[in-house]
């Protein structure tokens, strides 16, 4: 709770701050989601509200309620409709497992203005994609060591494509 009220959360922040700061805030975000994504940990809950802007202007995730591993998690793709009807229908139309994860349906939930989205896509679209969970999945099981580091404010650090 305490760190909560020592950050602006990031939907308010996007809101309120100034353009450029904005953007960078969205910049952090995804580069958050990367950095936790490396360290075998899912969010799970990936809404703005959830991440904080520090008074340094780095983006912090602080909502732990449903955190897991990645390598638990079921990465996967939504099926394609087999009609009309199946789209329309207020429940899926396929079997979704307790940890399945549809990454091409985070943005929906993110209320991102149409120009926040555009910043977030250039440069973090490959989260919104199955195949980069599971290549973050099979380097971790691998044993690979994705390393997290720190990086200037001038400069933004993505890190690499599988």
């Amino acid at each position: 709770m305490y760190i909560e009220r020592r950050m602006t959360p990031l939907n308010l922040f996007i809101r309120t701050a100034p353009l450029p700061d904005a953007e960078r805030a969205m910049l952090d975000y995804g580069q958050c989601i990367r950095d936790l994504a490396v360290t075998n940990i899912f969010a799970g809950d990936l809404l703005l509200k959830n991440f904080g802007v520090t008074r340094h202007g780095r983006v912090i995730f602080y909502d732990y309620d449903e955190l897991c591993a990645v390598t638990d998690c079921r990465f996967r793709e939504v099926p394609e409709a087999a009609n009309e009807e199946d789209e329309m229908r207020s429940e899926s139309w396929f079997y979704v497992a307790d940890n399945d994860v549809f990454p091409e349906t985070f943005m929906q939930f993110l209320g991102m203005d149409e120009h926040m989205k555009q910043v977030f896509l250039a440069t973090h679209g490959e989260i919104l994609t199955a195949d980069w969970w599971r290549g973050i999945q099979h380097r971790l099981r691998d044993g690979d060591v994705l390393e997290v580091l720190p990086y200037h404010r001038h400069r933004v650090r993505v890190f690499s494509s599988l």
